[in-house]
């Protein structure tokens, strides 16, 4: 299946259109969205939806005062979040900004509450598979795809040196029919992950690796937005292979990749 550039972009332009309805959005961003908008009925459907939405729980949802415990501990997660939002783009600390401002006055609605209730659990923000899926769609896009471009994994593997701070493992598949064609720094949930860049005849694999506890894990498979992943871990790193190639053909890479020295 070949990505259909069209639905790309109305997957990234859903995330602006949510972001916009919280106020979280730059002019540069406000002006694609709206352009966008203005060819594309169905965003502009869900942007209307969100919007009437937003205003209909902000007029019906009671609002409550936060206790003094409850803004402590908001305000500890906080501290922690702003350490590892620093490596993120604008966006989250805007967010975060935004967060300050409502625990300080002491009050929030419903909705805020939720939300605070979804920040103090572990994990919150999105499955990891969502992360890589929605990564993995936004590479897609033209000029996202590479920050280095080369089949050679002894030019790609040193690019990585001073852009993070760990080595990942670079190999080439090419022999096995999945060339490497280079490389690019990408951001998971708040950490910085090196995405390794392969070919399947017109299909695209990015390889996502960052440092992990724990030992290795075998492979498993799984679907997200109509692309197939498989996660594992391996040497002291976690990885994550998305493409829109069959589920087999994944899984073959995986074996291959974990095979090669």
């Amino acid at each position: 299946m070949t990505p259909d550039p069209h639905a790309a972009a109305c997957d990234e332009m859903r995330l602006l259109i949510q972001a916009e309805v919280d106020g979280e959005i730059d002019a540069a961003r406000a002006a694609a969205l709206a352009a966008h908008v203005a060819e594309c009925a169905g965003c502009a459907g869900t942007r209307e939806r969100l919007v009437e939405l937003s205003a209909a729980l902000r007029e019906a949802l009671p609002v409550h005062a936060a206790s003094p415990a409850l803004r402590e501990a908001v305000m500890r997660q906080l501290a922690a979040a702003q350490v590892r939002a620093a490596a993120r783009p604008a966006l989250s600390s805007q967010i975060l900004r935004r967060w300050r401002e409502v625990i300080a006055f002491g009050s929030g609605s419903a909705v805020a509450a939720v939300l605070v209730l979804a920040l103090l659990r572990p994990g919150a923000g999105g499955s990891v598979a969502e992360a890589v899926a929605s990564a993995h769609i936004r590479a897609l896009q033209p000029g996202h795809l590479t920050d280095v471009i080369s089949t050679d994994q002894h030019t790609v593997k040193p690019w990585f040196d001073g852009r993070l701070d760990f080595a990942p493992p670079v190999k080439d598949l090419a022999t096995q029919g999945f060339p490497l064609i280079g490389g690019r720094v990408d951001y998971l949930q708040g950490h910085p992950a090196a995405a390794l860049v392969y070919r399947r005849a017109k299909h695209v694999i990015d390889l996502y690796v960052w440092p992990a506890n724990g030992g290795p894990t075998a492979p498993r498979i799984g679907l997200r937005n109509g692309y197939n992943l498989v996660r594992w871990r391996q040497d002291g790193m976690q990885l994550w292979a998305v493409s829109d190639v069959e589920a087999a053909q994944l899984r073959a890479f995986v074996h291959d990749w974990r095979a090669m020295p």
